[in-house]
């Protein structure tokens, strides 16, 4: 089953259960990965579960943004209800590389593109995202990296 499809199904069993903030997160989602989808596709395109997860991410984003900008507000309800969304959002992703296992991926990523300096790290970064396949971010990505690489 597609990371799509459980979306959808999920969708459903909200539906049923009339669990409203489940549904409407979900809906939310479904919405930006068919738009994804057109965009990356066409009107009959599909994702990969890899490009999926990179649409999931980006709406994780959006809501952490939300976060900030609602405590800085002094709206604790609407920070509350994005921390929910968020939690929701979070059961789609795959499991999390540790830490040690992001400084292997680093390791073998430079070793196959033979960087020596920062000055490759675009090919490092390439192959290590490629090969983390959704399982981490960009940022912890790129400092493992540049660690790596100083």
């Amino acid at each position: 089953m597609t990371l799509q499809e459980k979306i959808d199904a999920d969708l459903k069993d909200a539906m049923r259960a009339k669990e409203t903030e489940k549904l409407s997160v979900l809906r939310m989602a479904k919405a930006a990965l068919k738009n994804a989808a057109i965009e990356k596709h066409g009107a009959r395109g599909t994702l990969e579960d890899s490009e999926a997860v990179a649409v999931i991410r980006k709406q994780l984003k959006q809501h952490q943004d939300s976060i900030d900008s609602f405590e800085k507000g002094g709206r604790a309800d609407l920070a509350d209800r994005e921390r929910k969304e968020i939690e929701f959002l979070s059961a789609y992703l795959p499991e999390p590389l540790s830490e040690p296992e992001i400084v292997q991926l680093v390791r073998e990523s430079i070793a196959a593109t033979g960087a020596t300096s920062k000055a490759q790290m675009g090919a490092v970064m390439k192959l290590a995202t490629e090969r983390a396949a959704g399982r981490v971010d960009g940022k912890t990505l790129s400092q493992a990296v540049q660690k790596a690489l100083g």
